[in-house]
């Protein structure tokens, strides 16, 4: 880990779930340019019996298993971390741009990922320092979330993409709009154009009408965004 990169662990049951998508475009590149630091765990090597058990059977009954406590108490100690320990758990309030914004600015980050019915509650309450989720369904564990979390984090740190232009002009980062639509070559497809304005050169109009088009799709598709940014 180099002076100044951020830490992101994740502890999981299936690491090798990681491997690729973390060595892949924006977060393999940042990995490389010692941006960021990815230790993944895996949370049956914190097991003490011979097959390596990560769930039991609920108290009070049910269907479904639950993730035991102590892997992940003795798999986060063994890390020793110094920033936020994030469960990613449906339960947890939605993960949002601001969130991300947020967790880049931690020197440290650990996510845990839980699978099957459910993690066990003391995890929640005496480990993680909070709970994030993806929206309003349900995943088969927190793997995928992990990854988009990380993602979303990765591409904020500086120098992780091309220029901060290209940040500052995504759907949700700085007013709090979706990003207008995009266009490139051929400026006519199948019949479907380019519209003129992006063609004009006239730099004024193109702003004008990218701000338009951004309320206009955020009012459309993302009336809570859009009623966010009135109140203020």
């Amino acid at each position: 880990m180099t002076a100044g990169s951020v830490r992101i662990n994740i502890v999981t049951i299936f690491p090798s779930f990681f491997r690729e998508p973390l060595s892949l475009s924006i977060p393999g590149r940042a990995a490389a340019a010692g941006l960021v630091d990815y230790r993944v765990v895996d949370l049956r090597a914190h097991t003490h019996d011979r097959h390596r058990t990560v769930d039991d059977y609920p108290y009070g009954g049910g269907t479904g298993m639950v993730m035991k406590p102590e892997p992940f108490f003795e798999a986060v100690e063994s890390l020793e971390p110094t920033g936020p320990v994030v469960l990613l758990s449906a339960r947890g309030r939605r993960f949002e741009h601001r969130d991300a914004v947020r967790l880049a600015v931690e020197p440290e980050l650990t996510l845990l990922c839980g699978h099957y019915k459910d993690v066990d509650q003391r995890v929640a309450d005496g480990l993680a320092t909070e709970e994030l989720s993806l929206g309003d369904f349900v995943l088969s564990g927190g793997e995928v979330a992990a990854l988009a979390v990380t993602d979303a984090i990765v591409r904020l740190l500086p120098g992780a993409l091309g220029t901060h232009e290209s940040a500052a002009s995504d759907s949700f980062y700085d007013d709090g709009l979706l990003s207008p639509p995009s266009y490139t070559r051929p400026a006519e497809y199948r019949g479907l154009k380019v519209p003129e304005v992006l063609l004009s050169g006239d730099h004024a109009r193109v702003e004008a009408w990218r701000r338009d088009r951004s309320e206009a799709l955020t009012r459309e598709r993302r009336p809570d965004l859009w009623e966010r940014r009135e109140r203020g």
